[in-house]
């Protein structure tokens, strides 16, 4: 649609909504909002047609006049504010908000935001939707996930927290009716891009319920989130929007109605590059079967999706009733909105446009901003700095007068650098610390040069001598990539029409990030200009990714290798190092902003290969302290940094998310003592990314991921941060030596603000069992507060744990445990051991039907779909992979082992071997070749002296699938 068309589309649309009811549907039982709700939503459900019944299920719900219903539409992106929908209020980014460790100032921004998106509601109802796509609650496991500033923390508590507090800000506080309607983001179990689509997330049970689904629960079970978003990934063999746990276990977490969503396509991927169900009906119809109510597909075009849920209704793929059970939960969320209700009672409706970008909001993101920042170093109180001393102030580095907005941003209104920020302060020096250089055709001699418009055009070497057109500024973002940004305009190089090089961007941005190069060396010393887009693989895009210049002089891309490609001298015109040093030279401090670009170092649909600082803004790093005793890094970044920077001799460091318009305020206010920082990490920091596992693996305890089982000695801690202030911490105490497993320990401890200034701390409880049946965490974070103490003053913080946090799932039972054990609880550098009356977990029984799935400890194998519909097994892959089960009561003579196999390929058996993979063997299971790797069939073997308490080892020689499996005469 044209943008002419569409600007006078949307007013006539607006217009009609707003129109007066027809007569009769004003009397209509749903419009009374003193019926309870599900009588209204039965009293619509009854009038809506089968077609209109279906429509409800688009992203784009259509108007139905007949019944003065208007448009509706699901999924508004507000992460840190209203996104996409033109100049809003815009906070740090979600990993920013977690820093805070403040759940109410983050309900906040919640509030805030939901309030704005009412005001975009009311500026254009039909399509500024007030079903918000936020929060995400994916756990922060890997710092190399490309979407890891969309999410809070590593830990499925504190995210809890967080989202919670976010959700209910966004709902607002009225008993009936909402704000807006938040929807939690991905379930489950998301936390890769590379191959997202197809990516199977492998998760054995009591991970995937004591961490992934963990971060989920809270806010959906206090009635913070009205539903949740299937993820892009498969679990365990089968895509998440056709999984069962939408229905059976997300719902099972609350009594309120929830709203079920698809991510983007996600629906269609079922039958497409998942090739899960072999046409769009099937796929459609058992998504719908596992739970999901709405499909955003093919933006406003429904035609598709609506025309595949009729013909599965035909074929009899889904029931009327399973259609009408997913409306009622759409229609739940809109009746909570308020849209069918008489004016003047939801006090909602009544916001207007004026919210958006109110001083009140700019206020409240100037104190989030600073909120975030912490402090990770600070050597002999060189911060905070004084204005007495500190006159003159170098701001220095890539990210010191720009501000960064991602994906998931809304439009800032206004932009307060660092530079401009500190400005406020002091007299400002100030380079970006990037060279600039000039590119010369080696084959004809002449110079790259750029258009002076603001609007670009392509860049072109025909320039027999270089000037002030020619010069390019070059932005080091790890692994050799680079933007270009022209002297001429500044504005970024991009790929433009035919394949052009043309400096037309404001900034790198898009869905495809068009504006990444590399300058390649060459080793006769020249270089070649390599495109590094990230939609270089595409099919469409074709073979050539090196430039040449054609001759017309235009720089296209039109080489396949780089011996195809036009060769350039490299002249550095001014050093960026060298400009540095000269702006920090005198200063009576320094300031090096350096940091993350979002759409460069990882983003959505684009994982890092590296959290390492970029080369070149570490030698900024490097040459700057050498030049300026007192040199102060601030690192912006959407991700924890690795590798080791930290080991330059740096006075201090500050660490920021990308946090919004008032970026540079929160800086200055952090670094000249106006906010002592509070803040605190929510990943660990590795000190290395060979501290990383391989970042497919999802089974924590496992690999070592996170705090909780890494044991290794990170760069930075989870939950760490300074303070311009000391602590000390004392005289802890509990209650209560032992507790029931329905009783709970309160544990107090007094906290002493030991230094000059009021601060505050983050007081943090974590506990570690030491003692269990199975692996446990490390430690685990069980309550936080934080308090705010004036110079000398003292305080008694009491944390109180239920014991009941303190279960996990037992694999053995397929259920929630509190086990009899010693729990070491620790406060700051304080201990005390409780103990726990729970229960002691009894012998493994596999007399009954045992999943597969549960079992105690792994090599190798992996866990499959048992059919589509519902149900986990366990595959091998290569011979001698295996899976055990320990401490198996087999009694006096357990007879035989019975198990569910499945095998497609080659007629395989399986071992049954006693105290480890090679121990005793017991017993063999001949597995056939079946039909597929759906068709089950039932094999048995006898044992030979299998008695008493056994660790019991199914080893596998080939690839076989077992679902469950039964020990008989074990008793």
């Amino acid at each position: 649609m044209s943008r002419a068309r569409r600007s006078l589309l949307v007013p006539l649309i607006a217009a009609l909504l707003l129109a007066p009811l027809p007569a009769h549907a004003q009397e209509l039982p749903f419009r009374d909002p003193d019926l309870p709700r599900a009588a209204r939503i039965d009293d619509l459900l009854g009038r809506l047609t089968v077609d209109e019944k279906v429509s409800l299920l688009h992203q784009y719900q259509p108007a139905i006049p007949r019944l003065g219903i208007g448009a509706f539409k699901t999924g508004t992106e507000a992460l840190h504010g209203v996104a996409w929908l033109g100049e809003a209020t815009v906070f740090p980014q979600a990993l920013g908000l977690a820093n805070t460790w403040n759940p109410e100032l983050v309900e906040q921004v919640g509030a805030v935001t939901g309030r704005e998106a009412r005001g975009f509601h009311a500026r254009n109802p039909a399509f500024n939707g007030l079903n918000l796509w936020a929060p995400v609650v994916n756990l922060l496991r890997d710092p190399r996930w490309g979407r890891n500033e969309e999410g809070y923390s590593e830990d499925p508590y504190l995210t809890g927290r967080i989202s919670t507090a976010f959700g209910r800000g966004i709902q607002g506080d009225h008993p009936d009716y909402l704000q807006a309607a938040p929807t939690l983001k991905h379930y489950v179990a998301y936390n890769v891009e590379d191959d997202r689509i197809t990516v199977d997330s492998i998760v054995p049970p009591r991970i995937l319920k004591d961490y992934d689904e963990a971060a989920f629960k809270p806010a959906v079970s206090a009635n913070a989130a009205t539903g949740v978003m299937a993820s892009y990934n498969l679990v365990n063999g089968r895509p998440t929007h056709v999984g069962p746990e939408l229905d059976d276990v997300v719902r099972s977490w609350t009594d309120e109605d929830l709203m079920i969503v698809g991510d983007a396509g996600g629906a269609s991927n079922v039958f497409g590059s998942q090739r899960y169900y072999a046409t769009r009906p099937e796929a459609h119809a058992a998504s719908i079967r596992a739970g999901l109510d709405s499909f955003t597909e093919n933006d406003r075009d429904s035609a598709q999706t609506t025309t595949a849920i009729k013909t599965a209704l035909s074929q009899g793929l889904i029931t009327l009733a399973d259609v009408e059970d997913a409306v009622r939960h759409v229609l739940s969320i809109r009746f909570r909105l308020g849209e069918f209700d008489p004016a003047g009672r939801n006090p909602y409706a009544a916001i207007t446009p004026e919210v958006i970008d109110a001083p009140e909001h700019r206020q409240l993101a100037r104190e989030v901003a600073a909120e975030q920042v912490v402090l990770l170093r600070n050597d002999a109180d060189t911060l905070p700095l004084s204005t007495a001393d500190t006159k003159k102030v170098a701001v220095v580095g890539q990210l010191a007068d720009t501000l960064y907005e991602d994906w998931y941003s809304g439009t800032m209104p206004y932009r307060i650098t660092p530079v401009k920020g500190l400005a406020e302060r002091a007299e400002v020096t100030s380079s970006e610390g990037v060279d600039r250089i000039r590119l010369k055709d080696l084959a004809t001699g002449r110079y790259v040069t750029a258009s002076t418009a603001s609007t670009g055009a392509a860049l072109t070497a025909t320039e027999a001598s270089p000037g002030g057109t020619s010069g390019l500024d070059v932005f080091d973002w790890g692994e050799g990539t680079v933007t270009l940004r022209t002297a001429a305009n500044g504005r970024t190089v991009s790929l433009g029409d035919g394949r052009s090089l043309v400096n037309n961007a404001v900034q790198p941005t898009g869905w495809f990030v068009q504006q990444q190069f590399k300058l390649v060396a060459q080793p006769d010393g020249s270089h070649v200009l390599e495109y590094a887009g990230n939609d270089v693989t595409q099919s469409w895009f074709g073979p050539n990714k090196y430039v040449v210049v054609g001759a017309d002089g235009r720089l296209t891309l039109g080489a396949a290798s780089v011996g195809d490609a036009t060769k350039f001298g490299r002249e550095v015109v001014r050093s960026g190092v060298d400009s540095a040093v000269a702006a920090a030279k005198g200063a009576d401090a320094a300031v090096v902003v350096v940091g993350s670009m979002p759409f460069v170092n990882g983003r959505e649909d684009d994982d890092r290969k590296t959290t390492v600082l970029p080369a070149g803004q570490r030698a900024v790093i490097d040459a700057v302290r050498k030049a300026n005793p007192r040199t102060i890094v601030v690192l912006e970044s959407s991700y924890p940094y690795a590798g080791d920077w930290d080991t330059a001799d740096l006075p201090a460091i500050l660490w920021t998310t990308h946090a919004g318009q008032e970026t540079g305020h929160a800086i200055a206010d952090v670094l000249f003592g106006d906010h002592n920082p509070g803040a605190r990490l929510t990943q660990t920091w590795y000190r290395s990314d060979a501290d990383l596992p391989d970042k497919l693996r999802y089974d924590i305890s496992k690999s070592g991921h996170t705090y909780q089982y890494f044991r290794g000695k990170p760069l930075y801690p989870f939950g760490y941060g300074l303070s311009y202030t000391s602590f000390r911490y004392s005289k802890m105490r509990v209650d209560r030596a032992v507790v029931d497993a329905s009783g709970e320990v309160k544990v107090r401890v007094d906290v002493t603000n030991t230094g000059d200034r009021a601060g505050t701390e983050v007081v943090q409880l974590y506990s570690h069992q030491k003692k269990s049946r199975v692996q446990q965490p490390v430690k685990q974070l069980r309550a936080f507060e934080r308090v705010e103490l004036r110079p000398g003053e003292t305080r008694t913080v009491e944390l109180t744990v239920r014991a009941a946090d303190l279960a996990f799932w037992d694999v053995t039972r397929e259920k929630r445990v509190v086990e009899s054990a010693p729990h070491e609880l620790a406060v700051g550098p304080l201990t005390r051991t409780i103990g726990v009356r729970g229960e002691t977990i009894p012998p493994r029984d596999l007399g009954k039907a045992t999943q597969a799935q549960n079992f105690d400890d792994y090599s190798g194998v992996t866990l499959v779909d048992t059919t589509k519909e519902r149900g986990t097994a366990v595959a091998s892959t290569a011979p001698g992979q295996w899976i055990s089960f320990e401490d198996v009561d087999l009694g006096r003579a357990a007879r035989s082992l019975t198990a569910r196999v499945a095998n497609p390929d080659a007629p395989t058996t399986v071992e049954v071997r006693l105290g480890g993979p090679t121990g005793r063997l017991v017993g063999t299971l001949a597995v056939p070749t079946t039909a597929d790797k759906y068709s089950w069939t039932t094999v048995s073997s006898p044992l030979r002296g299998a008695t008493g308490r056994q660790d019991v080892y199914l080893v596998f020689t080939g690839k076989a699938r077992i679902d469950n499996l039964t020990v008989e005469g074990s008793s």
